[in-house]
């Protein structure tokens, strides 16, 4: 029985759908729970919920999206790829973003003997690839070209300012949880006596608990997606799929006996593949099972 095959270019647009259909949740989630709180208190205190919940993850988010490459850089003791020992890689990242009319990317080292690599930065022209040792070392030219190919796509595709957006949202769903179960605390019998019921205060307590998980477990299931784009988009600056899925099999037989290199979880979602132990479940990975990587790539 013969692959169907699909182009990469509708594997990007159904992802780009996909994930634009998981932000609608989590905004559904946040309009939801807000109605919820109306409900039980005064409407106008489920604004200033609303008000503080949107000002703290703003500026927490937003402060570390602007220092992001910072931030990830220096969590993995990562060093510049100057001199003439990185000239060939430095050339590769310019010949990729040439080809995909983007300004050049700095590039920098981790060193770790796991193969992997990671794009960090605000936007395109503050933007930044991180490659392991270990890949520079046991990849070849293809399978290393597919990499970068696949870290500028999240670059092009400005996803560390979408996962930025993300967070925010996520982030304002756990500040009103924790607002609300607080306030229910510590301040229970100031709720509005004439809106409030018995039926919305269980179901407002229930969002409270329950929506920052759901909204969490979106969160990774959109960064799963942006994770086939970027496969996507490797096939489509490296012309052929072989790379990305030679380069796969090979990150999956390194990682098979467990990262010989601890990196920061906050870091994880960045690299190409999921540089900490498998979770029970994955619905709660950052990235798709390689297998399924390789196979969605096989049908390009």
């Amino acid at each position: 029985m013969s692959m169907e095959k699909i182009s990469f270019f509708d594997q990007i647009n159904r992802n780009k759908r996909n994930s634009w259909i998981l932000v609608a949740f989590i905004f559904l989630v946040i309009i939801v729970f807000s109605w919820v709180i109306a409900q039980v208190y005064d409407p106008g205190f489920t604004f200033i919920f609303l008000i503080f919940g949107i000002i703290f993850s703003l500026v927490y988010t937003v402060g570390t999206y602007q220092y992001s490459d910072q931030i990830a850089l220096r969590s993995v003791k990562a060093h510049e790829a100057s001199g003439d020992r990185y000239r060939h890689l430095r050339n590769q990242v310019e010949g990729l973003a040439l080809g995909s009319g983007m300004p050049a990317p700095r590039v920098y080292i981790m060193p770790s003997p796991d193969i992997n690599a990671f794009a960090t930065g605000k936007d395109p022209e503050h933007s930044v690839i991180c490659v392991t040792e270990g890949a520079l070392d046991k990849l070849s030219d293809r399978e290393l070209e597919a990499v970068l190919g696949h870290e500028m796509t999240h670059i092009r595709n400005y996803d560390i300012r979408f996962v930025t957006l993300i967070a925010v949202m996520v982030g304002i769903v756990s500040i009103i949880s924790e607002i609300f179960l607080r306030s229910m605390w510590f301040g229970g019998r100031n709720r509005n006596k004439g809106g409030g019921n018995a039926v919305f205060l269980i179901l407002g307590i229930l969002l409270a608990v329950l929506a920052p998980l759901i909204v969490r477990v979106v969160q990774l299931a959109i960064s799963r997606k942006r994770e086939y784009m970027a496969d996507a988009g490797a096939v489509q600056l490296a012309r052929t799929n072989t790379g990305m899925i030679s380069a796969l099999e090979k990150i999956k037989a390194n990682y098979e006996q467990g990262p010989k290199t601890k990196v920061n979880a906050a870091v994880a979602p960045m690299f190409l593949a999921d540089p900490v132990k498998k979770r029970f479940s994955n619905i709660f990975n950052t990235h798709p099972p390689i297998d399924d990587r390789i196979e969605a790539l096989r049908k390009m």
